[in-house]
């Protein structure tokens, strides 16, 4: 569990899904188990799953990071700005990263271990909700500082919740995919400064 957790995502994306994985298989866990469900629409799961994801990066650029004091420029990935030679990589490393192997990391895999730790209770699942949430935003101090922990331990209690309500990985995976995609796009078009000044100017 731990050197799951630990190994990350990055530079090697996605090294720690990968590893999650293997350990699923190897321990024959049944994939259900880490929010492999199959989904009864693929197109409705994909389509709520962007939706969210792109809507919840804006509210979280224009609302709630100004509130906390964020910065209105991630400077962790300035360097992406105009810079089409570094798009390839960075859309790569979001959706195979993020997307999936943070996910599969931070809520399949952690969900699953918790779980058998903690029981299946709503306060277990509340309990389970905040740790995996502190460790993914302790993940992304490294990188980005403080306003990289506070985003991301606000968008780990809202991808976690909806995990823990569904036991469905589908859209937490689509809408963190989303998300930061939705944040490249910001980043690349120099537009963070706009939208974080959108409300609060």
């Amino acid at each position: 569990m731990v050197v799951v957790t630990l190994v990350g995502n990055y530079p090697v994306a996605p090294l720690g899904g990968i590893l999650a994985l293997l350990w699923v298989r190897w321990s024959r866990t049944p994939w259900q188990e880490i929010g492999f469900v199959r989904p009864r629409s693929w197109t409705r799961d994909l389509a709520v799953g962007i939706a969210f994801g792109i809507a919840f990066k804006f509210l979280m650029k224009a609302i709630v990071m100004p509130l906390f004091g964020a910065p209105p420029i991630n400077p962790a990935y300035h360097y992406l700005t105009g810079n089409p030679a570094a798009l390839p990589g960075a859309v790569y490393l979001l959706i195979a990263g993020g997307g999936f192997g943070e996910e599969v990391v931070f809520r399949g895999f952690l969900f699953e271990r918790f779980g058998k730790l903690l029981g299946s209770s709503a306060n277990a699942k509340a309990g389970i909700v905040l740790l995996t949430a502190g460790l993914f935003a302790l993940a992304h101090y490294p990188d980005q500082g403080l306003p990289g922990v506070e985003q991301a331990a606000i968008t780990g209690l809202a991808l976690g919740s909806m995990f823990a309500v569904t036991g469905r990985i589908w859209i937490p995976m689509f809408a963190h995919a989303a998300f930061d995609l939705t944040a490249l796009v910001l980043i690349y078009w120099n537009l963070e400064s706009a939208v974080a000044r959108l409300i609060f100017r």
